[in-house]
């Protein structure tokens, strides 16, 4: 009998967690790439921030920014993460699309040459690598050598070679002449002995590479969950900033780098606030990439503002709630 009275005692203490767990909201979510600067949302997944905001969130790689974008029009995801240049082309197709934060806020990218290529004239007639070729980086890719006198086609060739993992791999297996690669790889590329013929930040300082987005009327209609998501995403980059030695662990193990690198990785993200403690956007990195768009014909003028595509209502709800600003 007294073991049944146990039993029953700890049965009702073990179902309010219980009824909890199975309240947590089913919540998938694609990045369209794992790298150190999609890191914040590793962070609220393997450090329990989704999940102390009631979320059961599914983290899915999507490789590129157009497949994250068709996921998420597709309702197989409620947020996605990408190129926010995929985001704003979605929208002007009519698609329910929004960016609601940032993830990425700048451009940590150096163009890095192959050993005989040292400068911006040396790369006329190259092959350069690139994570895609209309869209992205290869919009910034265009924009530092056009600011340096070459035109694409006309004086390089751009390669589709993937992200900066990919772009450090087709460099040093001399696939191409030179790569846009983001920090920390690009530290690997210099150690051992490839150039640095450009920062793309020196050329372009605002920028927004990549963002959270959702579709408008599934956001509205789930206000609440939106929002948690957001506040997960704030406490997520703010553990970042605070808790150096213990990020740059999570950095190195997670996103497989080596210690040295997560360290350079960390400290250029949080001086250069590349990740907003906010998690809002860069609305003049916006800005400027919606200028870029119109450049290349993507966009028609007159020029849209930044807030035909940004909501950042449910950021800043999140950071009502948290107490924080």
């Amino acid at each position: 009998m007294n073991r049944i009275i146990v039993f029953a005692i700890v049965s009702l203490l073990l179902a309010p967690s219980l009824a909890a767990a199975q309240e947590k909201i089913k919540f998938p979510v694609s990045a369209s790439s794992k790298t150190l600067g999609y890191s914040p949302l590793w962070v609220a997944s393997k450090q329990g921030f989704f999940e102390r905001q009631g979320l059961d969130v599914q983290l899915v790689l999507v490789s590129g920014a157009d497949k994250s974008i068709m996921a998420l029009v597709g309702g197989s995801v409620f947020v996605g993460s990408g190129s926010i240049d995929a985001t704003i082309g979605a929208a002007e197709q009519g698609a329910d699309v929004v960016a609601t934060g940032g993830v990425i806020n700048g451009l940590t990218h150096m163009l890095m040459g192959a050993k005989k290529f040292k400068t911006y004239e040396d790369l006329r007639g190259a092959n350069i690598g690139s994570s895609g070729l209309t869209s992205g980086t290869a919009f910034v890719l265009r924009r530092m050598m056009a600011a340096k006198g070459l035109q694409y086609p006309k004086d390089y060739q751009m390669i589709n070679v993937g992200p900066s993992a990919q772009s450090f791999l087709a460099l040093t297996a001399n696939r191409v002449d030179a790569a846009l690669i983001a920090v920390p790889l690009s530290s690997d590329a210099a150690e051992i002995g490839y150039n640095i013929i450009g920062r793309a930040a020196e050329i372009i300082p605002n920028y927004q590479l990549t963002e959270i987005s959702t579709r408008r009327s599934w956001a509205e209609k789930n206000r609440p969950s939106m929002v948690s998501f957001m506040k997960a995403m704030v406490l997520a980059m703010r553990w970042l900033y605070d808790n150096k030695e213990p990020a740059i662990t999570f950095l190195a193990k997670e996103m497989r780098l080596k210690p040295e690198h997560a360290r350079k990785g960390w400290e250029y993200y949080t001086e250069q606030k590349i990740w907003n403690p906010n998690a809002e956007a860069n609305v003049e990195g916006v800005r400027t990439v919606i200028q870029i768009m119109g450049e290349r014909n993507l966009l028609k003028p007159p020029l849209p503002s930044p807030a035909k595509y940004l909501d950042h209502s449910y950021v800043e709800e999140a950071l009502k709630e948290l107490g924080r600003r």
